[in-house]
C-alpha cells in the first residue's frame, strides 16, 4: 500500500502529466486508463527515440523498418512493408532510397511481380540492426524495471484481453 500511495504521489509532483491531466478522478476508470497507458507509451516511444538517436544516429522509423526487414530475410515488396509498418509508400521509398544509399538495405526486382522491388536487408544492414536490437531491448528491460515479472505478465495479459474485444467490434 505504501508504494502506491508513493507511486501516486510522484504522478502528482510530476508537472508533466501528459495526457493525464486532463482528467479528473470522477472520470470513469477505463476513461483514466486509456490516459494512462497513452502517456507511458509516449514517455517510453520518447526515451527509445532519444537513445536510438544518441547512441545510434537513427530514428525510430528507421529502426522499425530494418525491424521488419530482419524479420523476413527473404525480403519483403513495399507495399508490403509499408502495410506492416503502417505508414504510405511514399514514406517507405524515402527511408528505402536514405537505407540504399548507406549500404544497408538492397532493393531488387521481384521475381514474381516486375512491377515490384523487393526489399532486404545487407550483410551490413544485418549486422548493425542485430547491434541496436540487442541494445534496444535491454532498454526496454530497464523502462519496465518498475514492474516486477508477474504484473508485466499480468498487464500483457489484460491488454490481450481488451485487443480481442476491440478487434470484435471492430469488424
Amino acid at each position: 500500500m505504501k508504494q502506491k500511495e508513493a507511486s501516486h504521489k510522484l504522478l502528482e509532483q510530476n508537472q508533466d502529466s501528459g495526457y493525464e491531466g486532463r482528467i479528473d478522478p470522477k472520470d470513469p476508470a477505463s476513461l483514466r486508463l486509456w490516459l494512462r497507458m497513452m502517456t507511458c507509451t509516449k514517455q517510453i516511444e520518447d526515451e527509445i527515440r532519444r537513445r536510438l538517436r544518441l547512441n545510434f544516429d537513427i530514428s525510430l522509423a528507421r529502426f522499425d523498418y530494418m525491424a521488419q526487414l530482419y524479420r523476413y530475410p527473404d525480403g519483403l515488396k513495399m507495399g508490403e512493408l509499408s502495410r506492416y509498418l503502417m505508414v504510405t509508400g511514399g514514406n517507405v521509398t524515402g527511408l528505402t532510397d536514405e537505407l540504399a544509399r548507406e549500404g544497408l538495405v538492397s532493393r531488387e526486382s521481384s521475381p514474381t511481380d516486375r512491377r515490384a522491388w523487393l526489399l532486404r536487408l545487407t550483410p551490413k544492414g544485418k549486422s548493425t540492426f542485430e547491434q541496436m536490437a540487442t541494445q534496444h531491448n535491454q532498454w526496454v528491460t530497464e523502462l519496465f524495471e518498475g514492474l516486477d515479472h508477474d504484473a508485466v505478465e499480468q498487464i500483457h495479459h489484460h491488454l490481450a484481453q481488451l485487443r480481442v474485444h476491440l478487434l470484435s467490434l471492430i469488424k
